[in-house]
């Protein structure tokens, strides 16, 4: 599973990868969540380090390809197909579009946190906040945010468009395995588990495909996906106040700019 790496077509870099597999792999081994600690684990970690896993901590992520895991139908988690690139959607389905994105910024002592995600066809954004956690937090949490949406207005169907590879494996595959898992790594809680629990139920109840927008390409090769990615992007980036956050009032450019 986390050996995965970003196509060679798409710009993440492996360095970025590498964070989100020492924030996933890592979490339970560092004790407390909020152990000031694990800032310098992800930002600092190597490029192309293995982590130091053993064989035996690798099960989870090496599970054969194609396996059922032994799970029943009930216990099994959804996972989501991939979408096609935002400008292949058939128009009648491009109101069912959502970009997503998180942010982190250090204020005072404290890390704050935050998520947004951005309605193309509304031309509006809506958000949430908090601290204690990074901008790897804040990009999962958008995605719940966005379930909540599609929840709330009733939407037969939801197009994801996010940045982050790994939240994008995650909901095209890595849940299943987590909940085969009991979400817990080496007998300790995965990183942020009641979150993608939580996520998990959501998939249950909603048609839902997922893709990776590719955040790093020249201007002059920028596509309306890339674009609306930028949008989301700033969403993240501003403060919440800035951000008009009554999604009844569809039409309106909310984000200040």
């Amino acid at each position: 599973m986390f050996k995965e790496r970003a196509p060679s077509t798409h710009h993440a870099t492996d360095a970025t990868w590498n964070k989100w597999v020492a924030l996933i792999t890592q979490r339970a081994r560092i004790g407390s969540p909020n152990r000031p600690g694990i800032l310098e684990v992800i930002t600092d970690w190597p490029e192309g380090k293995d982590f130091g896993m053993s064989p035996e901590e690798e099960v989870i992520t090496d599970w054969p390809e194609g396996k059922d895991f032994g799970m029943s139908p009930e216990e099994e988690v959804t996972n989501t197909e991939e979408a096609p690139a935002y400008n292949k959607l058939p128009e009648d389905e491009k109101q069912y579009t959502l970009f997503t994105d998180g942010s982190c910024r250090t204020v005072g002592k404290h890390q704050r946190w935050k998520a947004a995600v951005w309605s193309p066809t509304w031309q509006v954004a809506e958000a949430a906040e908090g601290q204690g956690e990074l901008s790897q937090f804040a990009e999962v949490k958008a995605i719940q945010l966005a379930l909540a949406i599609a929840e709330r207005e009733k939407w037969p169907m939801l197009y994801l468009y996010t940045d982050s590879w790994m939240v994008a494996n995650a909901l095209w595959g890595w849940l299943q395995q987590w909940k085969l898992s009991n979400w817990q790594h080496r007998g300790k809680l995965i990183w942020a588990a009641k979150l993608w629990q939580n996520i998990a139920a959501r998939l249950e109840k909603l048609v839902v495909k997922v893709h990776h927008v590719d955040a790093h390409v020249p201007k002059s090769q920028a596509t309306e996906e890339h674009q609306n990615n930028q949008q989301v992007d700033q969403a993240a980036k501003m403060e919440v106040a800035q951000v008009d956050l009554d999604w009844q009032h569809k039409g309106e450019l909310f984000v200040t700019r």
